[in-house]
C-alpha cells in the first residue's frame, strides 16, 4: 500500500512538472506593434492560456494557445503558441500561464529609434555571453534580441534536452523582450530542422516555415534568410532554394518601394558571404559562393540583396566579430566616409557570443575590405533611427568594455544601387588563384593574399 501511495506520488509530481510552462518567450509576430506572440512549453497534453492585462491584479485579457505535439527521438513535447493583441503602446503588460507570472512592456506605435542585441552561436554549454545579455537587458539596455543562428549547441543535443536548458536558461530576459531566431547549420537535427522549427514563433511567411520571414519595424525592415537551405539541399533538396529565392525577391521588391516610410532594410543570417578567418575552409570555399552567388540552377542571395539597395547584413557562424567596409561582388569601398551614404551593403559579422568551441583565427594581416576584426567573446548592440544606424561591440574578455564603434549614415532617399557603383567604382579583391571547389583552394589563397598583404 505505501508503495503503491510513493508511485502515486511521483507519478503526480512528475505530472504537475510536466504540465507546467517552461521555456516562456516572446517574439514578434508582425509589423503591428499592438500584437506580441508567446511562445512555451509543457511535456504532457495541457491546453493553457495566457492572461494578460495592464493591472497585475487583474488580468482582465485573454488569449488561448494553439497546441502541437511534436515528437523528437521518443520525447514528445507540445508547443504552445498564443498571440496577445490590442496591445497599447509604451505600456506594461503583466501575464500569466497557469501558476507562472511575468511582464513585458510595448513599444511605441512607430518607434523612431530603438537598440537590439544581435549575437550568433551561442551555446548553453560555455555560453560566455550568457550572464552579460541577460543582466543588460534586464537593466533595460536594449529592446529585444536578435540571435544569428546555431542556438544553444545544440537543440537536439540528449534528445532535445539542451535545447529546453538552454530556452530556460534565457528565460529571465526572453519572457520580457521579444527574441528572434534564424536557423544555423546546428539547427539541423536529421529532421529537417525540427527542433528549430517547433521552438520558435517568426511572422508568418505564407509558407508555414520560419526559417525565413520579415517585419517592419520603425525605420527599418528586417529580412532574415536561410543560409541552411543552401547548406543543406544535398539532404532537403532544391526546392526550399527556390521558395525561399522568390519569396524574398517579392519582399525586397515591396519594402525597396516602401523606403519613404521605411527608410532602411537590414538582413540577418547565419552564414557569411565573406570572412577574413583561417580556422577553416568557409571564408573563400565553394559553401560560401554558393550562398553568396548560387550553384547549378540555384540562384545565390547578394544578387538581390545589391538590386533592391539592402543596407547593411549581420551574419553569424565563424566564432569573431568583424565589420566590413560597404562590399559588393567582390568590390569594395573603404574611403574616409565610406559609412556615409555608402555605395554598397555593409556587413557585420558578430558570431562570437560563446560555445563549446573556441574562437575563430583571423589572417596575419587585415585584408582591406576588412575594417575591424576582433574573436573576444561578445555581442553587439545596435541603434537605429530613420539616419543612422550606431553599432558598438562588447567584449567579455574585456569586462564588457567597447572593442568596436561606428556609426552609418545616410541621406534622405539615399538608396545604394548598381549605378552608384558604377559612377563610383570600388577595388576589387584579389583574383582567385584556384578553383573554389578544391579543398586546397583556401590554403592557397590566404597564402597568395597574405604575401601580398
Amino acid at each position: 500500500m505505501w508503495l503503491k501511495l510513493i508511485v502515486l506520488g511521483l507519478l503526480g509530481h512528475h505530472h504537475v512538472k510536466a504540465a507546467s510552462p517552461d521555456q516562456v518567450h516572446l517574439a514578434f509576430v508582425s509589423s503591428d506593434t499592438s500584437q506580441m506572440g508567446v511562445i512555451w512549453n509543457t511535456y504532457v497534453d495541457a491546453r493553457q492560456s495566457v492572461k494578460y492585462g495592464t493591472d497585475q491584479g487583474n488580468l482582465n485579457m485573454n488569449s488561448a494557445d494553439q497546441q502541437t505535439p511534436w515528437v523528437y527521438n521518443g520525447t514528445t513535447r507540445y508547443s504552445h503558441r498564443a498571440i496577445l493583441n490590442g496591445l497599447e503602446p509604451e505600456t506594461t503588460y503583466y501575464y500569466q500561464i497557469e501558476d507562472r507570472k511575468f511582464s513585458f512592456k510595448t513599444m511605441p506605435k512607430n518607434p523612431s529609434s530603438y537598440k537590439v542585441c544581435i549575437f550568433g552561436d551561442l551555446g548553453y554549454w560555455h555560453g560566455n555571453s550568457t550572464e552579460s545579455i541577460i543582466r543588460k537587458g534586464l537593466n533595460g539596455e536594449y529592446d529585444w534580441i536578435l540571435h544569428l543562428g546555431d542556438i544553444s549547441y545544440d537543440l537536439h543535443t540528449n534528445n532535445g534536452q539542451n535545447g529546453d536548458d538552454f530556452l530556460n536558461q534565457l528565460e529571465p530576459i526572453i519572457s520580457r523582450v521579444p527574441y528572434m531566431v534564424i536557423a544555423g547549420n546546428h539547427e539541423d537535427d536529421g529532421a529537417n530542422f525540427t527542433n528549430y522549427q517547433k521552438r520558435f514563433l517568426v511572422p508568418d511567411n505564407g509558407f508555414q516555415d520560419n526559417q525565413f520571414y520579415s517585419f517592419d519595424l520603425g525605420p527599418v525592415h528586417w529580412v532574415g534568410v536561410s543560409t541552411e537551405n543552401y547548406g543543406f539541399y544535398y539532404a532537403y533538396g532544391q526546392e526550399p532554394v527556390f521558395t525561399q529565392y522568390n519569396w524574398l525577391k517579392n519582399d525586397l521588391d515591396k519594402a525597396n518601394k516602401n523606403r519613404a516610410n521605411v527608410p532602411w532594410i537590414f538582413s540577418f543570417q547565419h552564414r557569411p558571404f565573406y570572412c577574413s578567418n583561417v580556422n577553416s575552409d568557409e571564408c573563400q570555399s565553394f559553401e560560401n559562393r554558393l550562398v553568396r552567388t548560387g550553384w547549378l540552377d540555384m540562384p545565390g542571395l547578394e544578387p538581390l540583396f545589391l538590386q533592391y539597395g539592402m543596407d547593411m547584413g549581420f551574419w553569424g557562424h565563424e566564432h569573431s566579430y568583424e565589420r566590413f567596409y560597404p562590399v559588393a561582388d567582390r568590390k569594395y569601398w573603404n574611403g574616409s566616409d565610406a559609412y556615409h551614404n555608402p555605395k554598397a551593403p555593409v556587413y557585420v559579422l558578430t558570431g562570437s557570443a560563446g560555445c563549446h568551441s573556441p574562437d575563430a583565427e583571423f589572417t596575419d594581416q587585415p585584408w582591406p575590405w576588412s575594417a575591424a576584426r576582433n574573436n573576444d567573446y561578445g555581442y553587439s548592440i545596435v541603434t537605429v533611427n530613420p539616419t543612422s544606424m550606431h553599432l558598438v561591440q562588447i567584449s567579455i574578455d574585456e569586462n564588457e568594455n567597447t572593442v568596436d564603434d561606428f556609426i552609418i549614415t545616410k541621406d534622405a532617399g539615399h538608396v545604394n544601387s548598381e549605378e552608384l557603383r558604377r559612377q563610383n567604382p570600388g577595388l576589387k579583391f584579389p583574383p582567385l588563384q584556384c578553383h573554389p571547389k578544391d579543398y586546397r583552394c583556401s590554403a592557397k589563397y590566404l597564402k597568395i593574399v597574405n604575401s601580398e598583404l
